[in-house]
C-alpha cells in the first residue's frame, strides 16, 4: 500500500461563496442597448457561439432584461431586439 502524504488544518467555519458583481460579458450587452441595430453578430476570440450564447443569456436573465435574444445559426451567435 502507497502512504500518502496530506496535512489537515482545522478551521471555525466555512467561508461564504464571494460572487462577482458582474461579469465579463455585460459590455457587450450594454454596447448593444447603446447601439441602433436591431440585430448584431457577437464574435468573442477564443469562445463558441453556443458558449456565448448561454453567457449572455444568463446575464441577461440576472439583469431582468427583456426586448432582448440571443441566438445561434451556422455556428454564429446574434444578439437581437424584440
Amino acid at each position: 500500500m502507497v502512504e500518502l502524504s496530506f496535512n489537515l488544518t482545522p478551521v471555525d467555519e466555512k467561508p461564504h461563496r464571494r460572487y462577482r458583481k458582474g461579469s465579463k460579458y455585460d459590455p457587450i450587452i450594454e454596447a448593444f442597448m447603446a447601439g441602433t441595430d436591431d440585430i448584431v453578430s457577437v464574435d468573442v476570440e477564443g469562445k463558441d457561439a453556443n458558449y456565448i450564447r448561454t453567457q449572455l443569456n444568463k446575464r441577461i436573465e440576472a439583469q431582468g432584461l427583456s426586448g432582448i435574444k440571443v441566438s445561434v445559426t451556422n455556428n454564429v451567435a446574434y444578439l437581437e431586439r424584440e
